[in-house]
């Protein structure tokens, strides 16, 4: 007789995969067999059996015992989530918005109820933030998550502010009416700003970049430490930089 599979745990091959790759975490610079098996929950001789493949198809690199995500995985990431047009595109911007500021640049894009950062640049005295390139944190806690969820859909929107927001910092708004008032802000003057709610320490300004056909689906913004770097002051860049994208891929869009 066959015992009935554990919940949660996954029976295809596929899934498998797949939750080994999820096992790691954006700060993860590498894992060992017992960590992987232990976030996995799956049996020891699967997760064995399962490493050699991923690392057999170049998907995990085994490096002095330990286990990583290879370049494939994050190039098909980069694929999926923003395509190689947007990054073109972004990149003269984020440099230029970089130099003028000297702060730590961002552009992430909206996945579900998340920001998922797919660009980061920043020099020696960039501020402490909790972002990481492949990152996620939740729409509310960041200045660009905000934009993000101010241009959602309405289901989008309605969704996120139907449940229980985590706090991420002493300073996270949680509190939905005034998190929902901040939205309406947002719409009204083309940046969002953040003050120390997705960490304590930093702060932050930024602005949405509106697609041909999309929508908003991707955002750019500036963070910097609480000590020196004054958000309001580098609004209207922020804005540009973002404009200035949307306009070369509204001329992509167009041919023209």
């Amino acid at each position: 007789m066959t015992s009935a599979p554990t919940p949660g745990v996954p029976v295809t091959v596929l899934g498998k995969a797949l939750a080994v790759l999820q096992a790691f975490a954006a700060e993860d610079a590498g894992l060992g067999f017992a960590e992987i098996h232990r976030r996995t929950g799956m049996a020891r001789s699967t997760v064995h059996r399962t490493l050699g493949e991923l690392v057999e198809h170049g998907l995990l690199e085994r490096v002095e015992g330990r286990y990583r995500l290879s370049g494939l995985v994050f190039e098909l990431g980069m694929r999926a989530s923003v395509g190689r047009g947007l990054l073109e595109v972004a990149t003269p911007f984020l440099e230029d918005l970089y130099e003028l500021t000297h702060e730590t640049v961002h552009l992430g894009v909206r996945e579900g109820h998340e920001v998922v950062y797919v660009a980061k640049m920043g020099g020696h005295r960039q501020a402490r933030s909790p972002s990481r390139l492949g990152g996620r944190m939740p729409l509310h806690a960041t200045a660009i998550g905000k934009v993000l969820l101010a241009h959602a859909p309405v289901e989008v929107r309605s969704s996120v502010l139907s449940v229980s927001l985590e706090r991420r910092a002493p300073r996270t708004i949680t509190h939905v009416p005034v998190l929902r008032a901040q939205l309406d802000e947002i719409l009204g003057r083309g940046v969002a700003f953040e003050h120390e709610e997705s960490a304590v320490g930093i702060t932050c300004v930024a602005a949405p970049v509106p697609e041909p056909g999309a929508g908003v689906r991707a955002a750019v913004s500036v963070t910097g430490p609480v000590h020196r770097f004054r958000p309001e002051r580098h609004a209207d860049a922020v804005r540009a930089a973002a404009g200035g994208i949307a306009a070369m891929l509204a001329r992509r869009a167009s041919g023209t």
